[in-house]
């Protein structure tokens, strides 16, 4: 069983949301201002362009900046409220069967995080 999230307490849920919203204001104007350089970069530079290549440049910079800062906001929400920690990461615990006698999977080696240095030294 997993222990409860702490975005399950209405008021830290409240201020970890206010956060990613004024975190997202923020990308939202970061990244207008990097799409009108970067329109401004390809009036300046590019003779006879069609006003396709505006759009497609204008959306896909934008697009592509507001999906990678929304992403990468969640990332920080769930790091910042402690709602990683509330995750079970414990594999033998969910399935005692596929432990050997030592509690080490018989079938697959040994995970490398979780042993020594020197023990993953020998290959």
């Amino acid at each position: 069983m997993s222990k409860p999230s702490p975005l399950d307490d209405p008021e830290n849920a409240a201020f970890a949301w206010a956060r990613y919203r004024r975190l997202m204001r923020l990308m939202m104007g970061i990244t207008l201002s990097t799409v009108i350089i970067a329109l401004a970069v390809i009036y300046k530079q590019v003779d006879e362009v069609s006003p396709h290549l505006f759009i497609a440049a204008a959306l896909g910079i934008g697009f592509s900046m507001l999906l990678m800062s929304a992403l990468m906001g969640l990332v920080f929400l769930s790091s910042g409220t402690g709602h990683d920690n509330a995750v079970e990461h414990d594999l033998d615990k969910l399935d005692p069967d596929a432990a050997g006698s030592n509690g080490q999977h018989r079938d697959r080696p040994r995970d490398r995080r979780t042993m020594g240095w020197k023990e993953g030294a020998e290959r």
